[in-house]
């Protein structure tokens, strides 16, 4: 589990923005479960999804996401995971392969999110993407409540839990100026 508990450059829970942040979401309480809520709540109601409300700048890190208040579902999956680990909760980034159209066809894109270690749930999936019309994640355990439904055949879940971001999601993160350049360029890899 020591992975999924580590501060890294992108999931930089070491960061006094992120730290302090995390400290407030945890007080008051103990209980894993309920701070891991607060967490979820937190990153899904109070970050804005940047392509949602075409804010930038493009951010990346943990802390950029924090300081700006935006960042795009990879993004806000690095935040999510750097409060968790900041609280001692093991967390990790999950992703999805989906159809970029509401055909189920090519062109495909990741879709980042999470997983979080629970006692009694074991590691348990939550997607702090942001809410609006037609999506609406929630936390649960154990019953998962993601962002969106796969459609097979096409869509899927890529497998493993990831303590790290994949390196296609943080190139295009890092390249991109506007989040403009960003849709136009959404990471995807072949399942």
């Amino acid at each position: 589990m020591h992975e999924y508990l580590a501060a890294s450059r992108y999931i930089d829970f070491d960061h006094p923005l992120v730290s302090t942040k995390a400290a407030e979401l945890a007080r008051g309480t103990a209980d894993k479960t309920e701070i891991a809520r607060r967490c979820f709540e937190f990153v899904r109601d109070h970050i804005r999804h940047s392509w949602d409300f075409r804010l930038n700048p493009v951010t990346c890190c943990a802390s950029d996401v924090l300081l700006h208040g935006t960042g795009y579902c990879y993004a806000k999956s690095h935040l999510l995971a750097a409060l968790l680990r900041a609280n001692g909760i093991p967390a990790g980034l999950c992703y999805q392969r989906l159809s970029v159209g509401d055909d189920n066809s090519a062109p495909f894109c990741l879709h980042g999110l999470n997983a979080v270690y629970l006692d009694g749930f074991g590691w348990y999936r939550i997607d702090a993407r942001g809410n609006k019309p037609g999506v609406a994640a929630d936390f649960c355990p154990p019953t998962e409540v993601l962002a969106f439904a796969l459609r097979p055949p096409h869509e899927c879940d890529l497998p493993g839990i990831h303590a790290e971001p994949l390196a296609v999601v943080t190139d295009i993160l890092e390249r991109c100026s506007d989040v403009a350049e960003v849709i136009t360029n959404l990471p995807d890899v072949a399942p």
